[in-house]
């Protein structure tokens, strides 16, 4: 499906940049953005879930090779690294990509819509992989760079933590990095925006199950059993107090219950009661606190109403905290007015995202690009979502920029 035209081909990726390195980074070529668009409509109609994103790995590497960069496979299962090398220095810099594609049913009638049946692109990874190859693509022809640029694409972002295993691996053990840069789609902030932050980007996360049993009997007799949703009601009402009365005020904590199942007839008491849920903090002392009182009341709310209770409790990502310095390179990138873009402030969110990982690696920065086309836009994890092709360009000149800035001949 997709062109190559690269081969035989003469002419920059950045129209005139080679004749005037000084050129406006709004020179990117027509041929590049429709070629990224191309490659993001593939990757939307194709979306492979955490690990299994081996055709979307192939179409990658296939990419990378066309652009002359070395490419490495199988970090994390599915990943894929490109390398590109210029000059002399030992400057390194890595800008990550996520690929994996949600468990979701799609309900656009697109052309370029999912053709895998309850699986879709619903976070705009497509873009995200897009973006990163168009900027290799032109980071391949930029002149003036000395040192090397890692474009780490990885699977299972969605919360199967595809970043651990990449470094697990050994990620930064083949590809060191000085620095690693990331970026996510952000549909609530208007194409052409960007928001960056010292520190704190977005929150640590958990996920929770609690099964509770007690001794099923008639609706009608409920004092010949042991009721597990009365025990169930109860805990996740206490379950409240950790955030509202165990945590300062002034720290950031979130507990959700988001799933309660139990029973399959209108007249039985059933044998037990299943809680599903998630927390949220960003400071490691917090995170604690909510894992230990969350214990504590499942076990004390079970014994109060004479039941058993079992909770399984699973630490997803940590916080994603940006580095200063990294922070700073960002904002310069995004302050030449050539590049077209506008920084914007931001809070941090309490959503999560396994780049956090990567972070406590190596020193970085994680952006939301933005990504609105209306205020009646979808949002992330919509059945209707779909990335803004818009902001595939500006994307681009950010990740060219930023190696740019940070691989300049010194």
């Amino acid at each position: 499906m997709m062109s190559s035209n690269l081969q035989g081909q003469d002419k920059s990726p950045w129209s005139d940049m080679m004749s005037n390195p000084s050129t406006s980074f709004l020179a990117l070529s027509q041929e590049v953005i429709s070629e990224a668009v191309a490659w993001r409509h593939h990757l939307h109609k194709h979306p492979e879930l955490a690990y299994q994103e081996r055709q979307t790995a192939d179409f990658i590497a296939t990419q990378l090779s066309r652009f002359g960069l070395s490419v490495h496979r199988g970090l994390g299962g599915t990943g894929v690294v490109g390398t590109l090398t210029r000059g002399t220095s030992r400057r390194t810099i890595g800008i990550r990509a996520d690929m994996d594609a949600l468990p979701i049913h799609e309900k656009n009638s697109l052309p370029h819509a999912s053709t895998h049946a309850g699986v879709m692109h619903a976070c705009g990874h497509d873009g995200h992989v897009a973006i990163a190859l168009a900027a290799a693509r032109v980071c391949a022809s930029l002149p003036g760079l000395d040192g090397t640029v890692h474009f780490i694409f990885q699977p299972a972002e969605e919360g199967e933590g595809g970043a651990r295993r990449m470094i697990e691996d050994g990620l930064f053990k083949l590809f060191p990095c000085d620095a690693i840069y990331a970026l996510h789609n952000w549909p609530a902030l208007p194409v052409g925006t960007c928001a960056v932050r010292d520190g704190p980007m977005l929150a640590a996360s958990a996920v929770f199950e609690v099964v509770i049993s007690g001794q099923g009997c008639h609706g009608a007799m409920p004092h010949q059993g042991v009721d597990p949703i009365i025990a169930a009601s109860h805990l996740v009402c206490a379950l409240q107090s950790i955030a509202s009365r165990n945590v300062d005020p002034l720290a950031a904590a979130i507990v959700s219950v988001t799933q309660f199942h139990s029973g399959d007839a209108w007249s039985v008491i059933p044998e037990s009661c299943m809680l599903r849920g998630t927390t949220r903090w960003f400071k490691d002392e917090v995170g604690e606190v909510i894992e230990r009182r969350m214990k504590q009341l499942v076990q004390s709310t079970a014994d109060a109403f004479n039941c058993k209770a079992e909770l399984r409790y699973r630490n997803c990502y940590p916080a994603t905290i940006n580095d200063s310095a990294a922070v700073q390179v960002v904002k310069t990138v995004i302050g030449n007015a050539s590049l077209d873009l506008r920084l914007v402030e931001t809070d941090p969110t309490m959503g999560s995202e396994d780049f956090a990982e990567m972070l406590r690696v190596v020193p970085g920065c994680y952006v939301w690009l933005g990504g609105a086309r209306s205020a009646a836009d979808h949002g992330l994890h919509s059945c209707h979502y779909d990335f803004n092709d818009d902001a595939l360009p500006l994307g681009t000149r950010l990740w060219a920029s930023l190696v740019q800035e940070s691989l300049r001949v010194a």
